[in-house]
């Protein structure tokens, strides 16, 4: 599964190289409320066909709209707003009068994207410069922590994964999870030293050791962007890398389990040189409540909770699955009826 942003580069080096034209557009600033980030870029060929999104739909087909009745006309990138006013709010789907700013950019062979498709793809986290005056852009290397920077003069953008992911077990789940985690944006390495786990492993633009998981967490160096999810059931492999992730700055830390065995885990990990505070990071049962029974059900309810953490996002006790399943029991021995998330 592809990023959405690995998706608009890829068909935007294919269309070049089968003699369409193609225009980039790139979200650059935001006031007010935006369905898009900065950075959200779309692609749009010289017969409409499009890849890609920059808002909810409607300056999509503005601009699709313009290719269509004028093709591709202009010879260098330019800088367009929408929504200034109350009415263009409303009439492109920006809510409560917001305002975005793009850069709509005619590619050529200076646009260099078949370079930059390529080295994402390879899982290089990198910077793009694009010269407003004259349409040549090149590639740097980039740090996590960059962001889209525009002064009409040039366009800086981020292209590649900026979140990284540590998968403990290479089994049935982990295969759907890491498949969602990569269509996410995330650089995903899975860590298993059982051999017989990982022989038949497959997922594209994943990344396999067979290293211990506590000599695995200390080699990556995790930061505040890295997420630790910990799937094989065997405490001999899990629990190795959750006392060492407990101590990073990783914003999730989670491990997967039944109420009974994540509360004996808790308790083993009191063992190890873990504090109050690194322990109540701790995720676990992970996920969240959404009946899940099967590996792909149980994968998007974990990646909901991780991006829930990733966004800033604090979850309700109802929708964490040890809340919601004591309330379930609580309501079912009592009879009453309870407003539960399913």
């Amino acid at each position: 599964m592809d990023s959405v942003d690995l998706e608009v580069l890829k068909s935007s080096a294919r269309w070049l190289a089968q003699g369409h034209r193609a225009l980039l557009v790139t979200v650059v600033k935001t006031w007010g409320s935006s369905p898009r980030p900065e950075g959200a870029m779309l692609a749009v060929r010289d017969d409409g066909a499009v890849v890609g999104s920059v808002s909810g739909g409607c300056i999509e087909d503005d601009l699709i709209d313009r290719v269509r009745q004028r093709g591709i006309e202009q010879t260098k990138p330019e800088a367009v707003k929408y929504g200034i006013t109350a009415e263009e709010a409303h009439r492109f789907g920006l809510p409560c009068g917001g305002t975005i700013q793009l850069v709509l950019e005619p590619l050529t062979k200076a646009s260099g994207i078949a370079e930059l498709y390529e080295t994402v793809e390879a899982g290089r986290l990198v910077a793009r410069t694009l010269d407003m005056e004259t349409g040549v852009a090149h590639i740097d290397s980039a740090q996590a922590t960059d962001g889209v920077d525009f002064n009409d003069k040039r366009l800086l953008t981020i292209h590649g994964p900026r979140y990284r992911m540590l998968v403990i077990g290479a089994g049935q789940l982990s295969r759907y999870l890491c498949n969602i985690a990569v269509g996410l944006d995330y650089q995903v390495t899975v860590c298993d030293p059982r051999e017989e786990y990982t022989d038949e492993w497959d997922v594209p633009g994943t990344k396999v050791v067979h290293t211990m998981p506590d000599d695995t967490v200390l080699d990556m160096k995790l930061d505040e962007r890295c997420a630790v999810i910990a799937l094989t059931h065997d405490p001999k492999l899990d629990d190795l890398a959750l006392m060492e992730a407990l101590k990073t700055p990783a914003f999730y830390v989670g491990a997967l389990g039944s109420r009974r065995n994540n509360a004996a885990r808790r308790e083993r990990l009191k063992e190890f040189d873990l504090t109050e505070t690194e322990l109540a990071r701790l995720h676990g049962p992970v996920g969240i409540y959404i009946g899940s029974r099967t590996p792909p059900e149980i994968a998007v309810s974990i990646l909901a909770e991780v991006t829930a953490a990733k966004n800033g996002v604090s979850l309700p006790t109802l929708l964490q699955v040890e809340g919601a399943k004591a309330a379930r029991e609580i309501a079912a021995s009592s009879g009453a009826a309870c407003s539960i998330p399913h």
